[in-house]
């Protein structure tokens, strides 16, 4: 029920079908539909409304470094690891000057093994999801759990091959085995997430499907870096 009269704006009172002010039938005021839900952004925001990104991972003695890129090789972000942390909290900048910080992945628990990492919009402060590691996947597949601000299950990304799954674990040399995932939301397939073969380093690929604008790409982008962060890492 609306709140004002919107003949005359006095304020209604509850029940009533009629103003008291000027007697407009209230029945048919028309209510206003809620507003959409705003997505935080940071400066340069629109980058993450595309539908391809890669993410390209260069292995150095104590850090790695990773730049995401869109599907013509240009630099959206960039990312360097630092190695032997009790908790995560991993930094996305614009650019290696590391000056301006565009989005953070930022581990929840210190005791949570495998990790609930919330995605957080630097300029804000404010959440665009969680992410989470699943302790037990089917048949050693990697999988991982996505969630909203709310901190509600909605989707999650799979590795899309058991067969694949079980090579890279067990096979002698199945480390070298490329990744292929599946980000679904609500139990549809949105996304895919390919690794491109390569000896030293990773490159992944994300072609995305359809994914409602209420969702961050960075969420999805966040899901890469993990992988290529602490999955691969842990083989």
């Amino acid at each position: 029920m609306p709140n004002f009269c919107e003949k005359c704006g006095t304020q209604l009172v509850e029940g009533a079908k009629f103003c008291t002010q000027c007697g407009n039938t209230i029945e048919n005021q028309t209510v206003p539909p809620p507003p959409p839900q705003q997505i935080p952004t940071s400066p340069g925001a629109g980058i993450w409304f595309q539908n391809n990104y890669k993410i390209r991972k260069k292995v150095i003695a104590v850090t790695n470094k990773y730049w995401i890129e869109d599907l013509n090789g240009n630099i959206l972000g960039f990312s360097k690891q630092k190695m032997f942390k009790l908790k995560e909290d991993i930094r996305i900048f614009t650019d290696e000057s590391q000056s301006n910080e565009l989005f953070r992945i930022k581990q929840e628990q210190i005791l949570d093994v495998w990790g609930t990492f919330g995605v957080i919009d630097s300029a804000t402060n404010t959440k665009l999801g969680y992410i989470k590691r699943k302790f037990i996947s089917k048949f050693g597949r990697d999988e991982w759990e996505i969630y909203d601000i709310n901190n509600q299950l909605i989707g999650g990304i799979y590795e899309s091959s058991w067969g694949r799954a079980l090579a890279r674990k067990y096979m002698p040399g199945g480390g070298l085995v490329p990744e292929k995932m599946t980000f679904e939301l609500n139990g549809q397939p949105v996304a895919e997430i390919n690794q491109d073969f390569k000896i030293i380093g990773d490159i992944w690929q994300m072609n995305i499907l359809n994914v409602p604008q209420t969702l961050d790409r960075r969420v999805m982008i966040s899901g890469m870096l993990l992988m290529g962060m602490i999955e691969r890492d842990r083989k």
